[in-house]
Order: C-alpha cells, then sequence, then structure tokens
C-alpha cells in the first residue's frame, strides 16, 4: 500500500471519528429547533440562543462549535461574553441532510441496553437494516455541484463511522484483531458462537473491503489491515458513546444527568475500560520521543538522577512499565537498579484503571505501588508519599499522558481582569459556559500547584489540544479536532490550543525544554504535544 493510499484511508478513519460525534449532536440540535431557527434569523449570539431555548449554555456553546468545525455554522468569539453564531454558505443543505442521522443516533441509545462487549443480535439486526440504507446511498440523488457533492460525502462517511466504530473497537477488544486471525483466513464460528449473525456481520466489511470471503472463509484485505492495526485509534471517541446518548439532556435538560451518581458508583459518561484500552494503544506513537528525554534524564551521573518516577494518571499502567523498560536496558541507570532501585508510583483518580493498571505491572514482573491521587493536588499526593514511604515527591521525575485537561474544574482564586484570550475553544462545566478567560486563569493556577514539585526534575506530559474550528473544516479527514473537542466539551474536560497551553505555563513560571519540546502533527494542526516542563528557563 503506498503513502497516498494510506493517507487516504487515515482520512475516513478520521470522517469515521468526526461521525460518531456530529451525528448525535447535530441531531440534538435539530431536535431541539435550534437549527430550524438559526436558518430563519440568520445570525444571532450563544447567549441570545441559550434563552430563547432555555437550554444549558455551556453544552450548547460545545455542540455548536462542533457543527462549526465541519464547516456548517460560524462561531465567533468577540469577548469574554460575547459569542456570535452564524450561517455558513454551506448551513442550509447540510442540516437538510441531518435528518439522516436519526437511524444512527437511535442505533447508539439502543446498543446501551445491552452487553457493552458482546454482539447480541437485536443491535445487529438494527446495525443490518442501517447499512442496507447507507449502501443505497440513503436515496440521494448526487449533486452536480462540488459543495453539495462533498456535504453528502461528508454525511455518509459520518453514518459509515457510527457503522464501523463501535464494531471495529469491540473486535479489537475480543481479541479479532490478534496476529493469528489477520493472516489467516478464518471462519466465524472459530470467534463466535452463532456462527451464522456473525458471518453476516463481517459481510458488512466485505463490502468496505476489509475482508474478501470465499466458501465461508474470510481474510483481511491491505484495507481492512490498515484499519485492524489502527482498532484503538477509535478506542477514545467510540467510549464516549454513552455521554452521546445524553447529549440531547445535556443540551436542553439537566446538564448534571453523568454526574448525578452514587459516590462509589462507576462512572457512567464513559466506558473507562475501553478508554484506557484505546489510550493506551494511541500513547505507543509518542514512546520514540519520551523515550529520548528519560534516556537523557537517566544517563545523568546517579547524584544528579531522579530517585523514581511518578506517573499520575497511569491509566492501564502501559506508561509507566514502559518507562521502566527503557531505563532498564537503554541508560545507565539500569545497569545499577540493584544499587540505586527505581521507586515507581502509579497515581490515578478513578479505581478500576488502578485495577488494571495492577494487573498490568503484576504481569510485567515490575514493582511499583500504585495510590489515588488528584492532579488536581499535588500536595495531597506530596504528604502521602512522604507520610507512607518516606519520599518527597520532588525528588521523583513526575510525568503523565494526556491528564492537565482533565482535571475537576474549580473557579480561580484570583482573575486577571485584563487577560483578552485569543483560544477559541469552548468550555463547560455541569452545563454552565466557563470564559475562556477564566479557563486560562484555572490552568495557570493549576500548573503553579504543581511548581513546588517539579524544580528538581521538571514535569514531562503529554498533552492533547484544540485547534480553531476554522482550521478544522478546513482540514476534514486530516485531523480528529472535532471528535476531541465534543467528547471533551461534553464531559467537562479543558483541552486547548498547544499555543494558549505553552503561554499559560510560562505565566506559572513553567518553561518548555526546546530540545525535549515536539507536536503532532508538526503542522498547525497540531493536537497533542509533547513537554519537559522546568521552572528554570536557561534551556527553553
Amino acid at each position: 500500500m503506498d503513502k497516498k493510499e494510506k493517507s487516504l484511508l487515515r482520512a475516513d478513519l478520521f470522517r469515521h471519528l468526526d461521525g460518531i460525534v456530529v451525528a448525535p449532536t447535530a441531531y440534538a440540535l435539530q431536535q431541539g429547533g435550534i437549527l430550524d431557527h438559526l436558518l430563519k434569523i440568520k445570525k444571532t449570539s450563544l447567549a441570545e440562543l441559550a434563552e430563547h431555548f432555555q437550554a444549558n449554555e455551556g453544552y450548547l456553546n460545545v455542540a455548536l462549535r462542533v457543527l462549526a468545525s465541519q464547516g456548517w455554522l460560524k462561531h465567533e468569539i468577540l469577548g469574554e461574553n460575547d459569542i456570535r453564531i452564524g450561517l455558513t454558505d454551506d448551513s442550509g443543505f447540510a442540516f437538510s441532510l441531518i435528518p439522516l442521522y436519526e437511524d444512527v443516533v437511535n442505533l447508539i441509545d439502543l446498543s446501551g441496553k445491552y452487553h457493552r462487549r458482546k454482539f447480541e443480535k437485536e443491535p445487529f439486526w438494527a446495525l443490518e437494516k442501517i447499512f442496507k440504507k447507507y449502501c443505497s446511498r440513503y436515496g440521494l440523488a448526487i449533486k452536480e455541484d462540488q459543495s453539495s457533492k462533498d456535504i453528502q460525502e461528508q454525511v455518509l462517511k459520518h453514518i459509515e463511522g457510527i457503522i464501523v466504530g463501535p464494531t471495529v473497537v469491540a473486535l479489537g477488544m475480543s481479541g479479532m484483531f490478534h496476529k493469528y486471525f489477520m493472516e489467516a483466513s478464518f471462519m466465524p464460528e472459530e470467534f463466535h458462537e452463532d456462527g451464522e449473525s456473525f458471518g453476516r456481520l463481517l459481510d458488512i466489511f466485505v463490502f468496505l473491503g476489509w475482508f474478501v470471503k470465499k466458501n465461508n472463509t474470510y481474510r483481511f484485505t491491505p484495507k481492512g489491515l490498515f484499519f485492524a492495526k489502527r482498532a484503538s485509534a477509535y478506542g477514545v471517541t467510540v467510549s464516549y458513546i454513552p455521554t452521546f446518548r445524553k447529549v440531547k439532556e445535556l443540551i436542553f435538560g439537566d446538564p448534571k444527568i453523568l454526574w448525578n451518581i452514587p459516590a462509589n458508583a462507576k462512572e457512567v459518561h464513559v466506558d473507562r475500560e475501553m478508554n484506557v484500552w484505546g489510550s493506551g494503544g494511541a500513547h505507543s506513537t509518542y514512546f520514540r520521543k519520551i523515550d529520548e528525554v528519560i534516556i537523557d534524564l537517566f544517563n545523568q551521573p546517579i547524584e544528579d538522577q531522579p530517585k523514581g518516577i511518578v506517573d499520575m494518571g497511569c491509566g492501564n499502567g502501559a506508561f509507566l512499565i514502559h518507562l521502566f523498560d527503557v531505563i532498564e536496558h537503554r541508560t545507565l541507570r539500569g545497569k545499577v537498579l540493584e544499587e540505586h532501585p527505581l521507586f515507581l508510583v502509579g497515581a490515578d483518580f478513578n479505581k478500576e484503571a488502578l485495577k488494571v493498571t495492577r494487573a498490568n505491572i503484576i504481569q510485567a514482573n515490575i514493582w511499583a505501588k500504585l495510590i489515588w491521587g488528584d492532579v488536581g493536588r499535588p500536595d495531597l499526593l506530596a504528604k502521602d508519599l512522604m507520610e507512607n514511604y518516606g519520599i518527597a515527591l520532588e525528588d521523583l521525575l513526575n510525568v503523565r499522558t494526556f491528564l492537565d485537561h482533565n482535571r475537576i474544574w474549580s473557579p480561580p482564586q484570583s482573575r486577571n481582569m485584563e487577560r483578552k484570550s485569543n483560544s477559541t475553544a469552548a468550555f463547560a462545566f455541569r452545563g454552565e459556559r466557563i470564559s475562556n478567560e477564566e479557563a486560562e486563569d484555572n490552568l495557570k493556577e493549576h500548573f503553579e500547584k504543581w511548581a513546588p514539585f517539579i524544580q528538581k526534575f521538571g514535569l514531562l506530559v503529554i498533552e492533547l489540544h484544540t485547534i480553531s474550528p476554522l482550521l478544522t473544516c478546513e482540514n476534514l479527514g486530516k485531523t480528529a479536532a472535532t471528535a476531541y473537542d465534543a467528547t471533551h466539551g461534553f464531559s467537562d474536560q479543558y483541552i486547548f490550543e498547544l499555543e494558549t497551553f505553552r503561554k499559560i505555563a510560562k505565566e506559572a513560571g513553567l518553561f518548555s525544554v526546546e530540545k525535549h519540546f515536539t507536536k503532532f502533527p508538526n503542522s498547525d494542526l497540531a493536537t497533542v504535544s509533547i513537554h519537559l516542563l522546568k521552572t528554570d528557563n536557561s534551556n527553553e
């Protein structure tokens, strides 16, 4: 498969992710009357829309920005409390196609009544009916003008995303993409007790060109192998489908519906096991650059090295395990671990994640202390480590992956009233809109809390970012920004543009060491970055 073919398939993957979040969001806005209202009045303010429809302004803002990222609306921030919403040239035609999402939105709702991992008949039958409509392009007559044709294809790819995404994740988590199945022909009965129904499911992917079928045996095509090897790329977005089942309620009803749960109950807004699986697969993409930082730090003289590593938000433990492996086999420290052992700590707010980490740590045959931790309370972590283990937090290298944006919201203790944010992001907490200026003040205070504990060795982070809706809609198929904005916006998480993130870090006295800084992709579309943040700016 050549580079051009891979690029086209990667574009399909990104558009699939778009569809998983756009379909339920756009359909909720249309069902709530927002889109018809906009077609009549042409332009308005976010505040006026929220008041007119008695909507929750924070989540309404997130939803409208999602459509702006697809090129279907204009979303402009003119001031801290002045957000304007308007139409684009594509709004009318795009809105006319949104009813096509009804089937897949209903499928999302239906799937919530069945086992999250098993392939059960009722949701499969619904999926099969949708796929038959999809195969006939939902009866759409292909438009002659390119703009309308592009929108038709955009919507059909969104629908394809909901057909494909959840199934691919379920197959991946169930072991379908094991080397055995990917390299050899197989029969449906080898994977599922109901071979007939499972074969009909696989036939959907035969139509899409992922498998070839002969005499009831299936074999991956190069296209199928491309997606199978990237199954985890769907994981994080699909894990938030529980949130999108409630997106209409979040916008127009009870904004706390996902959070009004018993204190010790499992999260209901995300499938955490799936989320950890998906994010763990994605992390491997960034490990090579991280390795360079770790090797540099642990090749220093022993007295200049950290005593160990603390991974806040350890997820499934993959990052911590990987870091130990790098140190053991590729650094000078690895040669003297008997004399100078590594103190490894995995901390996480989610107890389910700690269970997964514990199992993986044991399997990897390494030692690590696993404790509860809150990224917003480094003081509690420092106290726990000192009181229970006699080690200072600042003597460890602090690391984390995709976590700082997921801190629990608290209003900033002080506001910089002269702050004028250039961010295009949309933030909410329990339905209330948070201005970008307030969110920046909050991020600064968050960094300031960590500054005393990272003066020696710094803070090694992989972080997620947004980009402007205008940039996203100009690059559909080249970025997962729409999916990130929706999953994180509706679940009260706070992803900034890379430039804003670095600016606020500097305000808090944290500087990114330039030789260790990387962004992915290495362009204006960067939605992921790696930093070694230090309080000393001499290496910036």
